[in-house]
């Protein structure tokens, strides 16, 4: 068996060890609630969590995150925050518990990105292959071999949750110049119709002034007579 082969079928041995699950949620959080996502994990596997607040209901983007693992002790707690990423390694098999607490918030809905990525590695049998010698083993380094393709796919799924998170936050970025332009529009049309509203009562008033019929200039004669 030639070198290249055999570093093929250790790499592709090697990739059908690797379990990669994944989930992600777009949820609105009512306010004075909380909401909580359960998911299924095994011991020993690696769990990257990451959230984005997109939205907050004209109002602010922040929400409080905690995660519980099957006994119910608190393994992350953020207060407030508008998103974090984080990575935790399971030490029990069970339900862990996700929640997004939103009951500070009295009137305003938050909308929650979430995405959860669970990895865990099986075994990696190098020298158990049938046809490769402990010659061939030794001159190929599999264990060099193991750690690039560590390497590769820590690197890629550091890439996915990157693009995640930038997606995330172009949708925070265009929900909040959407509120700001609503605010800059509703502003500007009170304004003007104040500015008309104003006008109109000053030009109605300039012209009861100088007629002699209207009830305003009564009003102002008599207030001259007591003079």
């Amino acid at each position: 068996m030639d070198k290249c082969t055999l570093f093929t079928l250790c790499f592709f041995t090697f990739i059908i060890g690797i379990k990669t699950h994944e989930k992600q949620l777009t949820v609105n959080i009512e306010p004075r609630k909380q909401d909580c996502f359960f998911e299924n994990i095994s011991e020993k596997q690696t769990v990257e969590l990451d959230y984005q607040v997109i939205d907050g209901g004209h109002g602010d983007l922040d929400i409080t995150f905690q995660t519980y693992d099957p006994h119910g002790r608190i393994l992350l707690a953020d207060y407030k925050k508008a998103g974090n990423t984080h990575t935790l390694t399971t030490q029990l098999t069970g339900d862990y518990k996700f929640c997004f607490d939103n009951t500070f918030s009295s009137f305003n809905t938050k909308t929650v990105f979430f995405e959860i990525i669970i990895e865990s590695d099986d075994d990696f049998g190098g020298g158990n292959i049938d046809g490769i010698n402990s010659e061939e083993v030794y001159e190929l380094k599999i264990q060099d071999i193991q750690d690039i393709v560590n390497r590769v796919r820590s690197d890629m799924n550091k890439i996915r949750v990157l693009q995640d998170v930038i997606k995330s936050i172009e949708a925070r970025d265009r929900n909040l110049a959407e509120e700001n332009f609503f605010k800059v529009t509703t502003f500007s049309m009170i304004q003007i119709i104040v500015m008309i509203v104003v006008g109109s009562i000053q030009v109605i008033m300039l012209r009861s002034l100088f007629d002699d019929n209207s009830r305003v200039h009564k009003i102002w004669k008599n207030l001259e007579s007591y003079r």
